[in-house]
């Protein structure tokens, strides 16, 4: 078992398109379905797995492209500090001043850690100024509990 980290941040009206963050549905739309239905369908079906959109389902990150891997360990304490990492710094731009306790962070990052090492992921988001959101996630990986079948990116 190991661990791949990933991290976005763009503006929020990008973060809020839903569509192009949940796998297409295995089955198009039936023939007759309206064009614009039809049509959605298709963005998202060739956009999903490219996107570099934070997925609504953390373990679907394994489907995106190797290049959004931000590092990868065997143990789940390193995963975790790098999630410390870059909660303290992102943590001077977040929106809300209570996200900013550094007693908090902490904790977050121990939890992690226990989630990691667990075979569960981790996904944390933030609101930032500007209107930005900063998404964290540690995907498990080899196999993802939750979706065992998804493939290892760096495999």
């Amino acid at each position: 078992m190991h661990h791949h980290a990933y991290l976005w941040t763009g503006p929020k009206a990008r973060f809020d398109d839903e569509a192009l963050r949940r796998p297409p549905h295995p089955d198009p739309p039936p023939a007759g379905s309206r064009p614009e239905l039809i049509e959605r369908y298709r963005q998202v079906a060739a956009e999903f797995r490219t996107s570099d959109l934070p997925p609504l389902e953390t373990a679907y990150w394994l489907v995106k492209p190797r290049s959004l891997v931000r590092g990868t360990w065997d143990e789940a304490k390193e995963a975790a500090a790098w999630l410390g990492e870059r909660l303290a710094e992102y943590a001077p731009w977040f929106a809300a001043e209570g996200d900013r306790d550094t007693a908090r962070l902490a904790r977050l990052v121990d939890a992690a850690a226990e989630r990691l090492h667990s075979g569960a992921d981790v996904s944390y988001g933030c609101y930032l100024e500007r209107p930005s959101y900063l998404s964290l996630a540690v995907v498990t990986c080899s196999p993802n509990r939750a979706v065992p079948e998804l493939p290892c990116p760096v495999a």
